[in-house]
């Protein structure tokens, strides 16, 4: 399996960059231009499921990050004396939802409300108007920036892999701004020294790769050299994450007294590999599932897995979602790899809670096993650690089990309150024996 972002490119917004806009001006930025069908030939090559357009002149407010809702939208160059330059996109509508639900989740200001103009902004039609000339049948997510702090740019991006994972979109994603806006005298802002200075230390952080670095920018100074696109791009290293990426400077320029910087950035693609416990339970359900046939031990299994025996459990997710999860507190086998065979086979077929998997699901399907040590007897809560051990409830013939380190479980009392109710031991009945257990998590690593 390989990284969500295929891609990423910082790329800045001038309307004159159009022939029907600059009617000639256009050419005095002509590597700009040169860069940009660089940058369009290789979004569409990269194929993506969507392409992530991030821009500072969409909607935008102080303390809220806003994406763009509904079926898509259209917008024009009318502002700027072509209004014939017309476009339509579709927006990925599951993606933008994912978006503001995983925000929700996370209590972080972002998601698909306040939609004050509908209409696409240039700082999306300019990257369009490049984009269109070799991608056909595409969709869109618009992102708007905030009047928040840097790292709070940062976290939103995160916040967008997260959802990219979930659903397992591929993505481009196209960081839309300016640089300084006052290089020159006769520019937009006049001149002031910090224009240059921010350019220059904007331009060596983006050859380096080093996007994370964007996030440590003094605001004031970015502020003071009149720049639009920096957020934009905090959001992108954002998204990127902490991936080693691979930087190429495509082109800078700044006749209009604008700097115009474009860059075109690989994340590392990394290979996930799975120990052989993942890969007898991922061979057990695929074969099982396919076949309806029941795998004998293979070759690449350890000596140790065929030898211990042990309680194993195993999880399945999909698209960030539970989708099965079976397991054994003590041994039932010969050996920890008959456990798993046998407990992977119930997890993607027999959980009541769920269909059995599908074929079609198996290529996205996360596997997880967990190998149970020796549980021990424990008197209260605070022997317990929601981290650290997974916890057996028991009440006579009633007994729930909750493993260790599960994502939404972060207090000992909601962790022995879900074991309760799995068990059916009423949650506020104190008369149960607890017992704590470790367990050797295998899981798939990047």
């Amino acid at each position: 399996m390989t990284a969500n972002v295929l891609k990423a490119f910082a790329v800045p917004h001038p309307p004159v960059i159009l022939h029907e806009v600059g009617q000639g001006r256009e050419k005095d930025i002509q590597k700009t231009i040169d860069a940009y069908e660089q940058v369009a030939k290789e979004i569409s090559e990269a194929k993506p499921d969507v392409i992530i357009i991030i821009s500072p002149h969409a909607t935008m407010f102080s303390d809220y990050f806003h994406i763009s809702p509904g079926k898509g939208a259209r917008g024009d160059f009318s502002r700027f004396g072509a209004r014939q330059v017309q476009f339509s996109v579709s927006y990925d509508e599951e993606l933008a939802k994912t978006i503001d639900a995983v925000c929700r989740k996370a209590s972080f200001p972002g998601g698909i409300a306040g939609e004050r103009e509908p209409t696409l902004d240039h700082g999306t039609t300019v990257p369009l108007y490049f984009i269109d000339k070799y991608c056909k049948d595409y969709k869109i997510i618009r992102i708007g920036l905030s009047g928040l702090d840097l790292h709070e740019h940062y976290k939103f991006g995160e916040l967008i892999a997260k959802s990219l994972k979930q659903l397992n979109r591929k993505a481009v994603v196209v960081a839309s701004g300016d640089l300084s806006h006052c290089l020159k005298e006769d520019g937009p802002y006049g001149y002031k020294a910090e224009g240059p200075k921010y350019d220059k230390k904007v331009m060596e952080v983006l050859s380096s790769g080093a996007l994370d670095k964007l996030k440590e920018f003094d605001e004031m100074f970015c502020m003071q050299a009149s720049e639009c696109g920096h957020r934009s791009f905090v959001i992108m290293s954002g998204i990127i994450g902490n991936k080693k990426v691979s930087a190429r400077e495509l082109s800078y320029e700044g006749p209009f007294g604008v700097g115009y910087g474009v860059f075109a950035f690989e994340p590392e693609q990394a290979v996930e590999t799975e120990d052989e416990y993942i890969r007898l339970a991922r061979m057990t359900i695929e074969t099982y599932i396919k076949e309806r046939r029941i795998i004998k031990i293979p070759a690449f299994v350890t000596q140790e897995m065929k030898e211990q025996k042990a309680g194993v459990f195993v999880s399945l997710h999909l698209n960030g979602n539970l989708r099965g999860c079976i397991g054994t507190i003590a041994a039932t086998t010969e050996s920890v790899a008959e456990e798993i065979i046998g407990n992977a086979i119930s997890a993607s077929t027999r959980d009541p809670r769920f269909e059995p998997v599908m074929a079609s699901e198996l290529v996205n399907l996360e596997v997880k096993v967990d190998v149970l040590k020796a549980a021990e007897a424990v008197g209260s809560l605070k022997e317990l650690d929601v981290k650290r051990y997974g916890v057996i409830v028991t009440k006579g013939r009633r007994r729930g089990l909750l493993l260790p380190n599960l994502e939404g479980v972060d207090t000992v009392e909601d962790q022995v309150s879900i074991a309760k109710q799995k068990a059916g031991i009423d949650i506020f009945d104190s008369d149960v024996v607890l017992e704590r257990f470790e367990v050797i998590r295998h899981e798939v690593k990047d």
